[in-house]
């Protein structure tokens, strides 16, 4: 028997080749897993108008049985975003199949932005009468205390 160096004796295996012919043997390494470490907080999957038109004409020209189950497992997807897709595929094409802002509607009134607006003026204008009030008794002690009497007005 001849090697591949053209002597008859066996060339040295190396470690490392000895160790990846390990993993097709019976009994030895098996392949590497992945990695097993879950992420800290899953992301919320958004799709594209576009990409839910097409899974939707991929579900539609599906003939065989078990055929859209292959796709959906294929592109990880579940049969409840087909439902929810094709209603909105009812309500409008594209419209209806872009992704929507999640929370609740903040319903914006002009009537009530001008009353806030107005409420604040009116604080901040009561707060300055206050103050104005009280330097007006302070002037008016101090006049007291040095003899001038502090002339009174009569309102209009």
């Amino acid at each position: 028997m001849v090697t591949t160096n053209g002597s008859a004796r066996p060339a040295a295996v190396s470690a490392a080749d000895a160790l990846d012919s390990l993993g097709d043997i019976p009994g030895g390494r098996t392949p590497s897993c992945p990695n097993p470490e879950v992420v800290a907080r899953a992301k919320r999957r958004r799709f594209t108008a576009e990409y839910k038109q097409k899974i939707l004409a991929e579900v539609d020209a599906a003939k065989e049985s078990g055929e859209i189950g292959r796709l959906l497992r294929r592109h990880g997807l579940y049969s409840s975003h087909l439902s929810k897709w094709r209603r909105e595929r009812e309500i409008g094409v594209i419209e209806g199949l872009t992704p929507q802002k999640r929370g609740p509607k903040v319903k914006v009134d002009l009537r009530t932005l001008e009353y806030q607006k107005l409420q604040r003026e009116n604080e901040r204008l009561a707060d300055q009468l206050r103050k104005a009030e009280i330097v007006i008794d302070v002037q008016k002690k101090v006049a007291m205390l040095l003899g001038r009497p502090f002339p009174e007005v009569t309102e209009r």
